[in-house]
């Protein structure tokens, strides 16, 4: 028995008629009869009753069928679940993004993902860039958007694609004296309180920041360290420090918190997705290509 013979079976139950079953499914009226007497041979009873003028299912024929019925469904529900694993429209992905990626990037790449593959479940984690490489690599994330890694940051495991660009611009408490100052010379914050993450929870930002005020010629003073983003702003807001940000946390529009452009103007900020290396999960390939595609739009806006 095979699962053509099951579906001729179905078919002529359907139709009571030898030439109309074998005209629907596209064969020879005698290779239609011999599979049908082949599976009855191999069944021992009979499926039909025939005569010259009708066909009619026995009993035996119908509790067949009612069976064959269901069988095919299962077949063609595990058809349709392969397809969809392997075009990666169904399935789960753990994504790991910093907070700075929150404001703006994060939640229209949801959008759009989600749009186009509703059947994949979507678990998100804010972490910092040096913990998304550890969970990258214990295989508790897919994939991550973090801050740019160098190339000796990025374990042999690991494989990256910068998606996007950000600018560090300065934070500061809507009172402070240099809240008005546009746009703002980086040496103007020297003595300043600094409000920072700890340098573990993010080196190539933590470097990029204490790079661009060494190279105006102070050290930072840490007054207080916090661990996400939109904590720092909160600490800014209250006027505990000021801060040194990714311009994109200027989407929050948090009421007390002033954002100017430092001078001279900082390089550019590259921000990362980081995944596997040797990754064959279609729906991480279906995620990068979303990405991508956001990019590209993005980028496409910037310019123009």
């Amino acid at each position: 028995m095979n699962l053509e013979q099951m579906r001729y079976i179905v078919v002529l139950a359907e139709e009571l008629h030898f030439g109309r079953t074998a005209r629907r499914l596209g064969l020879q009226q005698p290779t239609l009869s011999q599979q049908v007497r082949k599976l009855e041979d191999e069944l021992g009873v009979s499926l039909f009753d025939r005569t010259t003028r009708e066909v009619s299912i026995t009993a035996a024929g119908e509790s067949f069928v009612a069976e064959a019925r269901r069988a095919l469904h299962h077949v063609e529900r595990a058809q349709l679940a392969a397809r969809q694993t392997g075009r990666g429209d169904v399935g789960e992905l753990v994504l790991g993004f910093v907070g700075s990626a929150v404001p703006e990037l994060i939640p229209r790449l949801l959008r759009r993902f989600r749009r186009v593959y509703p059947g994949v479940e979507l678990q998100v984690r804010e972490l910092p860039s040096a913990r998304q490489v550890e969970e990258l690599l214990a295989g508790r994330i897919d994939v991550g958007i973090l801050h740019a890694l160098s190339d000796n940051e990025i374990p042999e495991g690991l494989t990256s694609q910068e998606i996007i660009r950000d600018v560090l611009v300065a934070a500061l408490p809507r009172r402070h004296p240099l809240a008005p100052v546009t746009p703002l010379p980086t040496a103007k914050l020297a003595g300043e309180p600094f409000i920072m993450f700890p340098r573990h929870m993010g080196p190539a930002l933590h470097d990029r920041i204490t790079g661009l005020t060494r190279a105006a010629g102070f050290e930072i003073q840490v007054s207080q360290e916090a661990g996400h983003m939109q904590t720092i702003i909160g600490l800014v807001a209250a006027e505990v420090g000021v801060s040194i940000v990714p311009r994109t946390m200027a989407a929050l529009r948090q009421p007390g918190v002033e954002f100017r452009q430092l001078s001279p103007r900082p390089e550019p900020l590259p921000i990362q997705l980081v995944w596997r290396r040797g990754e064959t999960s279609p729906v991480v390939r279906n995620f990068r290509t979303v990405l991508t595609a956001d990019s590209a739009n993005a980028r496409g806006r910037q310019d123009s």
